[in-house]
């Protein structure tokens, strides 16, 4: 069984519960399987990262096997606006969020609700210099634990879908988004565009933000914000302290 979602911004948990923790988002248009399914719930895995999480039944649409194989190999075509509107033929509207998929609105059996898009497009590989232009779009987004939109955003969620929007497939969590990519030696060696990952106590990656010019870093802690980056870390500007350890640099692109 597969499925798409066909509301704004949908909450993937880790239990099937309303009350179970949010560990992620599923946006409007992203297409995943079924693993399991119980009267209310079904366990998805989303097809562009593969991350795994329960949703409410009653919050997606579904579609078959060739539909859903279709959607796997097209590029993804999103919103690039902070938010835009679809529209249904009797002119009901659905606000969508940055990132969201629109790529299934072309295709007549995809989109039985007959929804149009007037909005801005985004598609394609995109240069890296592009990348932290894209990741002020997210500035002063506040931190929400598994969020994924400006209204409410993660450290990992803000790197994969800054990522997502240029043309480039990172995996959702901090811990699985460090085992991508080339490790850098140096701060020194690093460009704009490349990420920064961050640590506890037990060695756990636990943080990750985009790292700017001049030693500078975007990132979401408590919002997406700008800091210093150094040898040590994140130096906090506002606080005079470092928030978080660094362990490795990674190159992406």
């Amino acid at each position: 069984m597969f499925g798409i979602c066909n509301l704004a911004i949908v909450p993937l948990r880790l239990e099937p519960s309303d009350r179970s923790e949010m560990t992620s988002q599923v946006l409007f248009g992203e297409h995943f399987k079924i693993l399991e399914q119980t009267e209310k719930w079904s366990r998805i895995e989303i097809g562009f990262d593969g991350y795994n999480g329960w949703i409410d039944n009653k919050q997606f649409r579904n579609i078959s096997e060739s539909e859903y194989s279709a959607l796997q190999h097209t590029d993804p075509v999103m919103n690039g606006d902070l938010i835009e509107f679809i529209a249904s033929p009797n002119n009901q509207l659905l606000p969508i969020s940055l990132g969201s998929a629109i790529t299934h609105l072309e295709n007549e059996g995809l989109n039985p609700e007959q929804y149009h898009f007037e909005g801005l497009k985004t598609t394609g590989v995109k240069e890296k210099a592009n990348i932290v232009d894209t990741a002020y779009l997210y500035l002063n987004a506040p931190y929400l634990w598994g969020g994924k939109t400006p209204f409410g955003i993660d450290c990992s969620g803000m790197v994969q879908m800054v990522y997502k929007l240029n043309g480039y497939n990172l995996l959702r969590d901090a811990s699985q988004q460090a085992t991508q990519g080339e490790a850098l030696s140096f701060i020194e060696e690093s460009e704009p565009g490349d990420l920064a990952f961050f640590d506890n106590d037990e060695g756990r990656i636990i943080h990750v933000g985009i790292i700017m010019e001049d030693n500078y870093i975007i990132h979401a802690h408590g919002k997406v914000r700008i800091d210093r980056l150094d040898h040590l870390g994140i130096y906090n500007v506002d606080t005079g302290r470092h928030s978080h350890k660094l362990r490795v640099i990674k190159k992406i692109i």
